[in-house]
């Protein structure tokens, strides 16, 4: 139940999670009355789940029981409204994950999952975890054109805790206290978006497995590529859709080797990109992660590369007459420091400076989209952006990756699962074009084993390597990583060196990392290690992007 009690001469709100004895020692009239009872909370199925969270990812209690609770006041429920199972949807996938009690179903990007989530509600009720709301809206839609009842959380909060077929939400529906369920569904397992990126640092599809362990229900993860997790944990179990059987299939997708392109091996812009951008009847989208008009700045005359005079770090260029420094937010004149000079490179290209050379190229409009743009024109039919380019533009006949080694050999352990993320969202912003599709992947490594499986539609050998290495080097799901900052992480790292169950590097006095073979012993380290006085610690378990 949600209540409200007195604290310290306040009155806050909170959850009852447990009736008990009161402390020994204390006097039975020292103990004050809940003030009030506000409405209904969560379940003790997920009150036991949170127990179990709370030592994965090192976090409180309060964080997973708040992902549970509903967003207003609520005292009572409706009635459940389960339908008869006269209405019957097969798959033959479906059946074979639920004889195996759980697995992976490897799809197309561009499949629809509502034949294979009806086949599973059939059979009993489900919880959908799929990573937008926007998706999550659009797949309840469908579902109840198909019959069941649906709730879309948590606005529909009531309703899945009184009974329905189908539960449907983002990465919190994972915690929705529902009546009775048979199988979880997690639909694009690999996407970042379904782990939370605050502490505690938990996932959607961990919770999942370990919820329907619990329960004796069935998991079943979907993904165009599954991640190392999950083909972990499926092990054998492992099931893929081909594409004959479900008329989509992947796009086709070219991968450039900018090696052999030498007459533009100074530019982004390549001779087939520069052909995509002159033909007016293709829509291209360009995508580049850096921000801004450059990003890392050389002296035109001495080569220095431009530095912030205060803090030393690289300074970026966001117009022609202004350099500003990331770090401490200086802003000065683009003058050299070394000769004076104010001639300079561009060693790495922004957008905004790219959106220029791209419009040159193209001989028609180009427009930048960036994470802080609201608004696009629609009907440019060129544009160059960051990753939220993928998705603010409705469709597209052209993704080109500019610089996809940026991503691909960035200093992070599921830098490859990342790329993989990136090229299932061009793939569904092309998947709706009639004008012959195309994702181009602009590299100076075109041997890597992601982008060969991408280009061939085979995918064994990169699984084969990224587990080797991941194994090799204890990382996750090998091994378990910590990422501790905030005031005493030194301190409290060097402590923690001394056990012999952990490895731990110090980055600085307020950052590090801690590995362990798995992550029970880091869970046990990181609770038996005393925090330094006055300490502001900060612990993200397995992070995203470390």
């Amino acid at each position: 139940m949600r209540v409200r009690v007195p604290l310290h001469g306040r009155n806050v709100a909170g959850w009852v999670i447990e009736i008990g004895e009161p402390s020994a020692g204390l006097a039975v009239n020292k103990i004050r009355s809940v003030i009030k009872v506000l409405g209904l909370g969560t379940t003790q199925e997920i009150i036991d789940l949170a127990h179990w969270a709370i030592t994965r990812w090192a976090g409180r209690i309060r964080s997973f029981v708040s992902a549970s609770a509903p967003s207003t006041l609520i005292s009572k429920v409706p009635s459940p409204r389960y339908l008869s199972r006269s209405i019957n949807f097969s798959s033959s996938v479906a059946d074979a994950v639920i004889e195996h009690a759980g697995g992976v179903v490897v799809v197309s990007p561009l499949a629809n999952p509502t034949s294979i989530v009806s086949a599973f509600a059939s059979k009993g009720p489900v919880i959908v975890v799929i990573p937008t709301a926007h998706r999550a809206k659009l797949l309840a839609a469908s579902l109840k054109v198909n019959g069941f009842s649906v709730a879309s959380w948590p606005q529909d909060w009531a309703s899945a805790m009184g009974g329905v077929d189908i539960v449907v939400g983002t990465r919190s529906v994972v915690w929705a206290p529902v009546a009775k369920f048979s199988t979880i569904v997690v639909i694009d397992e690999h996407d970042d978006l379904l782990q939370e990126e605050r502490s505690p640092t938990w996932h959607a599809r961990d919770v999942a497995i370990e919820r329907c362990h619990r329960t004796q229900a069935v998991c079943c993860l979907i993904s165009p590529l599954p991640s190392q997790v999950a083909r972990k944990w499926a092990a054998n179990r492992v099931f893929e859709i081909k594409a004959s059987d479900e008329q989509k299939a992947w796009p086709s997708i070219e991968v450039l080797d900018r090696n052999k392109d030498e007459s533009w091996s100074s530019s982004l812009i390549s001779s087939q990109l520069i052909t995509e951008l002159r033909d007016s009847s293709r829509r291209v989208v360009c995508v580049l992660n850096t921000k801004g008009r450059a990003r890392l700045i050389a002296c035109g005359k001495c080569r220095t590369i431009l530095r912030c005079e205060k803090c030393d770090a690289a300074v970026t260029q966001s117009d022609d007459q202004t350099l500003e420094c990331p770090r401490c937010a200086l802003v000065r004149p683009v003058v050299c420091q070394a000769c004076g000079s104010s001639s300079c490179a561009l060693l790495r290209l922004g957008v905004s400076r790219l959106r220029e050379e791209l419009q040159a190229a193209a001989k028609r409009t180009v427009c930048e989209v960036t994470s802080a743009t609201t608004e696009i024109n629609q009907r440019v039919n060129v544009f160059v952006g960051t990753e939220a380019v993928l998705h603010r533009v409705g469709t597209a006949d052209t993704v080109v990756f500019l610089d996809i080694d940026a991503e691909l050999l960035a200093p992070r352990y599921r830098t490859s699962e990342l790329v993989g993320t990136l090229v299932v969202h061009a793939a569904r912003l092309v998947g709706g074009s009639k004008n012959n599709p195309l994702i181009l992947l602009q590299t100076h490594t075109p041997k890597n084993s992601l982008l060969v499986g991408l280009a061939t539609g085979n995918f064994e050998t990169y699984n084969a390597t990224e587990k080797s290495r991941r194994s090799l080097l204890k990382f996750p799901p090998f091994g378990s990583l910590a990422e501790i900052s905030g005031i005493g992480t030194k301190t409290f790292l060097e402590t923690m060196s001394e056990s012999m169950l952990v490895q731990t590097v110090i980055k600085d006095s307020t950052h590090g990392l801690v590995r362990a073979e798995n992550w029970q012993v880091l869970s046990e380290v990181l609770a038996n290690t005393k925090r330094p006085h006055k300490s502001r610690l900060s612990i993200h378990v397995d992070p995203p992007r470390v």
